[in-house]
């Protein structure tokens, strides 16, 4: 319930500054995690990013002033809803409702109305989410680090997946696993030698880092690679149903949603930091993703 609370609390911080500066940092702080967390976050609870939820939500009320005030300028509107000029306003609420901002004033005029978002839990089907609870010593990975916006903007690679692509087209994946040595004794030995860690540290406000990473371990050579001391954690582990590749998209995507959305809410643990790993292996000629969650009871 804490949680859903710390959700809410962030969403009523963004309602009441509709009409003024939103401090993404701010929302996050009463959400009790990072910004890049905190986005990430909605982004797979609501199937809509959160700057988008802005904008519709901004565009919501500019379209209901203009539809009740017969003496509201468009101008006064779109300043008063963030946008700097009547020429951005128009096409960004011609982008949502279809029609003018001038048209908005018209009986009978069709417009679409985005509610606020509340956060409740929901009581799901009787699906089976396969988990586990494991405590680990701190350890070290070592790897290709990228720090990337929170907004995917950026020089290139933007994005974890841009950076995935490109360090597998330009063998900088196979060269890491070459140097990777041994997997530990305390992950699955059907773990690749590659995975993934993310938001490990600080970055800034609206960046966060993503390491294409391997464990070091004896005979891991780290030479040129960003090494990183992972403290020690409790870690809450979701496997998924081995897939073919081409899957992988839509399962990773099942499970960061069914983690926030099912068990987050309900399991009376909090994430710590955003700290993630995303971790891919082979079973049976089948592909499978764990995705490890560092956690702390409430």
């Amino acid at each position: 319930m804490e949680w859903l609370e710390r959700m809410n609390r962030a969403i009523d911080y963004i309602e009441e500054n509709l009409t003024g500066d939103i401090e993404l940092s701010e929302a996050a702080r009463m959400a009790c995690c990072s910004s890049y967390h905190f986005q990430r976050m909605f982004s797979f609870i609501t199937d809509v990013t959160l700057a988008e939820y802005i904008r519709r939500r901004r565009l919501t009320l500019a379209a209901l002033e203009l539809q009740h005030s017969g003496v509201a300028k468009v101008i006064d509107v779109a300043l008063k809803y963030g946008y700097d000029s009547p020429v951005s306003f128009a096409r960004a609420f011609h982008a949502l409702h279809g029609i003018t901002p001038a048209m908005a004033r018209q009986d009978g005029i069709v417009l679409k109305a985005y509610p606020r978002l509340s956060f409740l839990i929901t009581i799901r089907g009787a699906d089976a989410m396969n988990y586990r609870i494991e405590t680990k010593e701190s350890f070290e990975v070592f790897g290709i680090e990228g720090i990337f916006r929170t907004d995917g903007g950026g020089e290139a690679p933007q994005t974890p997946a841009k950076l995935w692509e490109q360090s597998h087209a330009n063998g900088d994946v196979k060269q890491l696993e070459v140097r990777a040595g041994v997997l530990p004794s305390f992950v699955s030995q059907d773990i690749y030698p590659v995975n993934a860690v993310c938001s490990y540290r600080k970055t800034g406000t609206d960046t966060f880092p993503y390491m294409l990473c391997a464990f070091k371990e004896g005979g891991s050579n780290t030479d040129g690679y960003t090494t990183v001391t992972i403290p020690a954690y409790t870690w809450a582990i979701f496997p998924s149903e081995p897939h073919q590749w081409e899957q992988f998209g839509e399962t990773i995507e099942t499970l960061y949603r069914r983690f926030y959305t099912e068990w987050l809410p309900t399991a009376g643990y909090e994430q710590v930091d955003g700290v993630e790993f995303e971790m891919n292996g082979t079973k049976n000629g089948l592909n499978y993703i764990e995705l490890w969650f560092a956690v702390r009871k409430i």
